[in-house]
């Protein structure tokens, strides 16, 4: 640890405070306790409670990262959690600041929210949810009409590269380059696999997202989540509200926040009255009927984060299926492999839990 200088003293809990935490906070706040809370799987999680200037009890949800995305994951969700809540206010605990400091043995980096007490057993009520989200991806206006973030976010702990870009197709193919290359520095290179990733950004992307973009047809970029997965959801003990976190948040197709609704963790979200529900708001992009191909394509990004976030997991397996069905449809190409209906989960309906676990 660092100069003991740096770090509250007399404070209840079991989780060391560094003052540049209590220095985001507002002035005249009296640091209670900071214990341990939640589970995570990148960052250390706490609840500090204080008394603010005025008497008022209150609580912070304080998150700690070190390492790889450490910086964007924080900064990110400052900045994710502070566009979202401007739109929709209250679908996500107000952001109090962000920071960083030296903890003795590495740069550690923070970021500090209201506490809520949530029950995460409960599903939310679908015609609620889908109606907020449905205003966010309505009222979220990119700043520039471009798609992009004026900040680096994270999904997971991986970085996505944000920047601003006019197609939507370059857009997303930024991201998924980033997850192809973050699961082959995990998992190792597979040269079958290598090819079909080329192929779906040389071929299938082109055609299933960039001809939107085409003969004077646009596209709406909208302000997403970015990781609305049923484990970044809860209700509020005390309100019964709705209450999403950990967004790593980017001006995009709307369509891309459903991918992960796809995959083999999702238990409520692969419901279909979520997404009719939703439609209901929004209706889906045309050609109407390559909706699911697009969904396809999309929940392609969270597998080959999840993939590279922890090694030899199944996601590696069903992403390249995936892209060897949209290949398969839209650029066909001899030297790929065959699309196996068998590993499809969107077909067999297999059911896969995500572990997560509180880093120590």
């Amino acid at each position: 640890m660092s100069d003991s200088s740096s770090w509250e003293v007399d404070v209840e809990g079991n989780f060391p405070l560094h003052k540049a935490v209590v220095e985001v906070m507002p002035r005249g706040t009296k640091i209670v306790s900071a214990a341990s809370s939640g589970i995570s799987a990148w960052t250390k999680t706490a609840k500090i409670s204080v008394i603010l200037e005025d008497g008022t009890r209150k609580g912070y949800f304080l998150e700690c990262a070190t390492g790889q995305g450490a910086r964007p994951l924080v900064e990110g969700e400052f900045h994710s959690v502070s566009a979202i809540d401007a739109v929709v206010p209250g679908l996500v605990p107000k952001a109090a600041g962000w920071g960083q400091y030296d903890n003795g043995e590495t740069q550690e980096y923070f970021f500090l929210g209201d506490f809520h007490d949530m029950d995460f057993s409960a599903a939310p009520d679908p015609e609620y949810l889908m109606s907020q989200i449905a205003d966010l991806h309505r009222k979220g206006m990119s700043p520039n009409g471009l798609f992009g973030f004026p900040i680096p976010t994270v999904c997971g702990k991986m970085e996505r590269t944000v920047i601003w870009e006019k197609s939507w197709a370059k857009s997303f193919t930024h991201q998924l380059k980033d997850v192809i290359k973050y699961d082959n520095e995990t998992n190792g290179q597979w040269l079958e696999y290598d090819a079909a990733c080329q192929q779906l950004i040389d071929g299938v992307i082109p055609r299933l997202l960039g001809a939107w973009q085409s003969d004077g047809r646009e596209i709406t970029p909208a302000l997403i989540h970015g990781d609305l997965w049923e484990r970044n959801i809860g209700i509020d003990m005390e309100t019964g509200e709705t209450i999403l976190f950990d967004p790593g948040s980017t001006y995009a197709h709307n369509e891309m926040e459903f991918g992960t609704w796809r995959c083999t963790w999702a238990f409520y979200f692969n419901s279909p009255i979520y997404m009719r529900l939703y439609q209901r708001h929004v209706e889906p992009s045309e050609p109407v009927d390559e909706w699911d191909d697009r969904n396809r394509l999309y929940s392609i990004h969270p597998y080959l984060n999840d993939s590279a976030g922890h090694p030899g997991s199944l996601s590696r397996q069903i992403a390249y299926n995936d892209m060897l069905f949209l290949c398969e449809k839209y650029a066909p190409l001899d030297c790929l492999e065959k699309y196996d209906p068998e590993k499809d989960v969107s077909v067999t309906g297999a059911y896969v839990p995500f572990a997560m676990k509180q880093l120590g």
